[in-house]
């Protein structure tokens, strides 16, 4: 069980978190929590025990030597910390850490006590999933919740998946049950750049959670990780013709889906939110 020396005060917090491993391609949704924790001066809260969550023969703790120079080991965990955002009307709960190899139910369980205990009034997780998307064009974000409010205020639908799930679904489902409101956000990443990192979906997952917590987030850094991670990509892309007739069929593909969404109604919706976010704070 989680063990706190005291919680802090927050205000109408919301809660990030996103899980390494099945629900996470690229550790796209991972690192932006990272990003967040670093952009935020997030502190840290807690921690699970990993004893409670973790087969270690599947994720294995790692050695290696500290700053001191002394020889230690890092076990598997999931984090939690808490950011103070003066700006936004709300505080944010973060958790990042590794999908738990077992006790799913238990884990959910401590989390949504958590959100007891701070009064989070908002849950949202953040993954990534291998698609037949073009690396050249802008990383798609599909959001999902049950909450009519939340689907309109984000422009999210209900999800109509069936299938196998991660510990991101348990937990979206377990606060559907008791009432929390909770949006689950995923980026698709080419399938064929599968390999970490992926800064163009990270980037794209931060600029949805600034629709959440309605502030600007300083994204200079991702922009500039982003666009180096597309030339990189380019240039591979390049060196093989089967791989460029490829991404050009996805381009052709993805931009004959996008004309009904580049009307001018949704572009001055997006120019609205853009200045709200950056004008207003």
């Amino acid at each position: 069980m989680i063990e706190y020396d005291g919680l802090p005060v927050l205000r109408e917090p919301l809660l990030l978190a996103a899980f390494e491993g099945w629900n996470d391609a690229g550790e796209s949704a991972s690192a932006a929590i990272e990003y967040l924790c670093d952009i935020w001066d997030a502190q840290l809260l807690a921690e699970f025990d990993s004893e409670d969550y973790y087969d270690y023969q599947v994720n294995r703790p790692h050695v290696g030597t500290n700053e001191a120079g002394a020889r230690e080991i890092t076990w598997p965990a999931t984090k939690i910390y808490t950011a103070l955002l003066p700006n936004a009307e709300h505080d944010v709960v973060l958790i990042q850490g590794i999908e738990p190899n077992m006790r799913w139910q238990q884990f959910v369980r401590e989390i949504l006590g958590l959100c007891a205990e701070l009064d989070v009034r908002l849950v949202a997780t953040l993954g990534a999933l291998l698609t037949d998307t073009p690396h050249t064009r802008p990383v798609p974000v599909h959001g999902t919740s049950t909450d009519p409010a939340l689907q309109a205020e984000l422009s999210v639908e209900v999800s109509t998946y069936e299938g196998p799930t991660g510990i991101v679904g348990v937990l979206q489902q377990a606060c559907t049950t008791l009432g929390i409101p909770a949006v689950s956000l995923w980026a698709s990443i080419p399938h064929y750049v599968a390999q970490p990192p992926n800064p163009k979906a990270t980037l794209a997952l931060v600029q949805r959670v600034e629709d959440l917590v309605d502030i600007s987030i300083p994204i200079t850094e991702l922009i500039e990780d982003a666009r180096a991670w597309e030339m990189g990509v380019d240039e591979l892309a390049s060196d093989d013709e089967e791989v460029a007739e490829y991404v050009k069929q996805l381009e052709e593909a993805r931009d004959a889906a996008d004309l009904p969404e580049a009307s001018g109604e949704s572009i001055a919706k997006e120019f609205e939110r853009y200045l709200r976010r950056r004008g207003s704070h």
